[in-house]
């Protein structure tokens, strides 16, 4: 949290009326004084809640829906406290809230980035603020009607009631409330139990418009002077264009210009700018700058440093792994003597292949660049990110730079980056007109920021009486954080030196090692622990297996004692095992565990705690000849207070789902230095047929604060199923993409 927001908390609302009459309550721009006026040209940008007189309430949404449901989650939590009639609320996306500080942004609305499920933490308390001032200022308002005390009032869907049974809508009091001054202290949000919205199901806010096709997204966005501009990238990491002849495609009707993209500056960090050289094409319209594109002639230089195929990649991470690590992340006790003395010895490699985000709606990007301001809309998870960009292209002064915020189709963590705005702000300005930059399937899967590859190589020893007494995990992998920051902190992003079973086998050490690679890499859902997660829940099954333990008995003993552990980092501060042990205990009963498992069908568990949330799932299956038959999945999950059920379950399944996707098939390769994947033909996403009809959800009630949804289901939901695999056909697959190594070994 920013220091100019946290100051904010403090006395962070504003309150003012609009000509129509509307209560506003908002953020202010700046500090300000309660006797200030916020201008008319502001209100757009800075209200949160706005009451109409014909009882309307508009509910503004910060942070960027990617699919994971926040803008309903934001507007329920400030209806709940509110009091508002759900059946008349509009929630309606805000614009990157940033004003202007001396020269500086200042952040009116604090938070607003879509990563690490982390939007729904960050609002609960702000947000709760927000209704809960609205609501007094209702109350107040009706109180001065009525002549009554305002501790004599109660409210309810909209409406201010009297002990008399009274009634005032919000609207009737919209205007006589945005003339109250907000009290010194701001007032107390609700107490659990007085909840009537938060905690109950409800469809996300998009979706009427979603399936009737009225959902515009960042794609559809368009100026009418604006060209289209389509981009031919070099297909070498750190190549230059060679040569150029661009004369058949500037004969064909509707395209204007041919410009070229500059090779981005090694000095500048990854993600910054444009991902390579290029040429664009700019026309009247996406079908003339397609074909134009296909018709220049192009030779490329190749850069210094060759792309590196996964295999080439695994070779050396073998001979890296055999010598010190760059980073000795975690070292308990002295594993190798706890080793030599054990009569157990368990060891294992896994590889994890590179893979791209393949978000549904590829990178695009609407900007209009002048020497007074800047305007500009596309998928965005990081808008501030996306807003310095545009600030050091363009010099422009923070008030000047307008950030809209559609709703995105997908992101995965793809647009968390800012190459693809880079791309168009240049080639706005260059041309002296609006842009659209728009990037096909092809150029999404060439020129992504790959989930980095991994191989890890774990081993553990356990006493006479079965129990784990050492566990080391090494792990060799191409850093996402290579290009961004320094080489000694290339193993933040990798590994987690609290993830388990650390603080529960008493010899443990963790490892990291650098290996290089020129293809750009980025985050990924659930960041590192979608690949850690499935080498540890892997090795753990393993591991029981040779101890000739149950699966679901082994996890159970190894967490021990419900206690909390500490836990840096992201997720933290504490690691709770007995949560975790309970959702695993959840997950294990609704598969049916204990019961007779039928003749074939293998089950499997995993579990993991990933960002603050715990997540377990239990898989069954079979194999029919060479197909694989997902019949039962259970996912069980503690997220604290959730604040929609219904749209949690549903980022759990799709978690899920994504991942088994993920885990089946899907792997970058390089053919000549190039990407070879241009589109799902060649990566091919699971069809409906080959996933399982459906994915039982167990959300546990939790009065702890709320942690997000997206991520959590994502990192257990690939090591119960290969556990399954293991089970079903005693074959065990030690490689993401599963499918290839499992047909190999069938």
């Amino acid at each position: 949290m920013t220091l100019a927001h946290d100051a904010g908390r403090r006395r962070f609302l504003r309150v003012f009326g609009t000509a129509t009459g509307a209560l506003v309550v908002g953020l202010p721009a700046l500090a300000w004084t309660p006797d200030e006026l916020l201008g008319q040209d502001l209100v757009r940008l800075n209200a949160y809640v706005r009451i109409e007189p014909d009882g309307t309430t508009v509910i503004g949404a910060r942070d960027p829906e990617v699919g994971q449901g926040i803008r309903t989650a934001e507007a329920r939590i400030i209806a709940e406290e509110l009091d508002a009639d759900w059946a008349r609320v509009v929630v309606a996306p805000l614009d990157l809230g940033v004003a202007n500080s001396g020269g500086e942004p200042h952040w009116t609305y604090g938070h607003q980035m879509a990563s690490g499920s982390t939007s729904v933490p960050a609002a609960w308390n702000d947000l709760r603020a927000v209704g809960a001032t609205a609501r007094e200022l209702l109350v107040r308002a009706a109180a001065s009607r009525w002549q009554v005390r305002p501790d004599s009032l109660r409210t309810a869907r909209g409406m201010v009631i009297a002990a008399d049974g009274r009634e005032l809508a919000y609207g009737e009091l919209a205007e006589a409330a945005s003339k109250v001054k907000p009290a010194a202290n701001p007032p107390q949000p609700k107490i659990a139990s007085q909840y009537t919205l938060v905690g109950r199901d409800v469809g996300d806010a998009d979706a009427a418009d979603i399936v009737t096709g009225r959902q515009r997204f960042a794609i559809d966005e368009w100026l009418g002077d604006a060209l289209v501009a389509v981009v031919v990238r070099c297909p070498y990491p750190g190549g230059k264009l060679a040569h150029l002849d661009d004369a058949a495609a500037l004969h064909i009707k509707g395209v204007e210009k041919v410009m070229t993209v500059p090779a981005p500056d090694p000095a500048r960090a990854l993600g910054t700018q444009q991902l390579a050289a290029g040429v664009a094409v700019l026309a009247t319209d996406t079908w003339a700058a397609l074909q134009a594109a296909a018709r220049l002639e192009i030779r490329w230089d190749r850069g210094a440093r060759a792309a590196q195929d996964d295999q080439v990649l695994a070779g050396i991470a073998g001979t890296l792994l055999a010598g010190e690590p760059t980073k000795a992340v975690r070292s308990d006790g002295d594993f190798a003597n706890a080793a030599r003395h054990a009569p157990h010895r368990f060891e294992a490699e896994y590889r994890i292949a590179t893979i791209a985000h393949a978000e549904l709606e590829p990178p695009n990007a609407l900007v209009k660049v002048d020497g007074q301001q800047a305007l500009l809309v596309a998928p965005l998870q990081n808008p501030r990110a996306a807003f310095e960009t545009l600030q050091r292209l363009t010099g422009l002064p923070p008030d000047r730079i307008r950030v809209e915020l559609p709703r995105a189709g997908g992101g995965f963590g793809r647009f968390l980056e800012t190459d693809y705005v880079a791309e168009a702000v240049m080639l706005a300005k260059a041309a002296g007109k609006p842009i659209k930059l728009t990037w096909t399937r092809a150029d999404a899967f060439a020129n992504d920021t790959y989930r980095p590859f991994s191989v890890h190589k774990l081993q553990a020893c356990a006493d006479r009486k079965r129990k784990p007494t050492g566990w080391t995990h090494r792990i060799a992998s191409t850093s996402r954080l290579a290009g961004r920051e320094p080489r000694e902190r290339w193993w933040l992003s990798e590994m987690h030196p609290d993830d388990l079973p650390a603080g529960l086998v008493d010899n443990l050490q963790y490892g990291w090692y650098a290996l290089d690679s020129a293809l750009p890499r980025g985050s990924y859902r659930a960041s590192s622990h979608g690949a850690n997660a499935f080498a540890t829940e892997c090795f753990i099954d393993e591991v029981a297996y040779g101890l000739k333990q149950d699966a679901l008995e082994f996890r159970l003993a190894l967490l021990g004692e419900a206690r909390k552990l500490a836990y840096r980092g992201h997720g933290g501060p504490v690691l709770d095992t007995g949560r975790l042990k309970w959702v695993l205990q959840l997950a294990a009963d609704a598969i049916g565990w204990d019961k007779r498992h039928t003749h074939g069908h293998g089950f499997g568990l995993a579990c993991h705690f990933t960002f603050g949330g715990y997540v377990a799932h239990a898989v069954e299956l079979s194999m029919q000849g060479r197909q694989l038959v997902i019949h039962n999945v259970v996912c069980a999950a503690d997220l604290g207070r959730v604040v929609n059920p219904l749209g949690a379950r549903a980022a759990l399944v799709g978690a899920t789902l994504d991942a088994f996707s993920t885990a089946l098939r899907q792997r970058i390769t390089l053919k000549d230095d190039r990407v070879v994947q241009r589109g799902f033909r060649d990566y091919p996403l699971a069809t409906m047929a080959q996933m399982p009809h459906d994915v039982q959800v167990v959300l546990v009630p939790s009065e702890e604060n709320p942690t997000g949804a997206f991520d959590m289901g994502f990192p257990s939901a690939a090591p119960a199923l290969a556990n399954a695999i293991f089970a079903g056909t005693t074959v065990r697959v030690h490689q993401m993409p599963i499918w290839p190594e499992l047909m190999r070994l069938l």
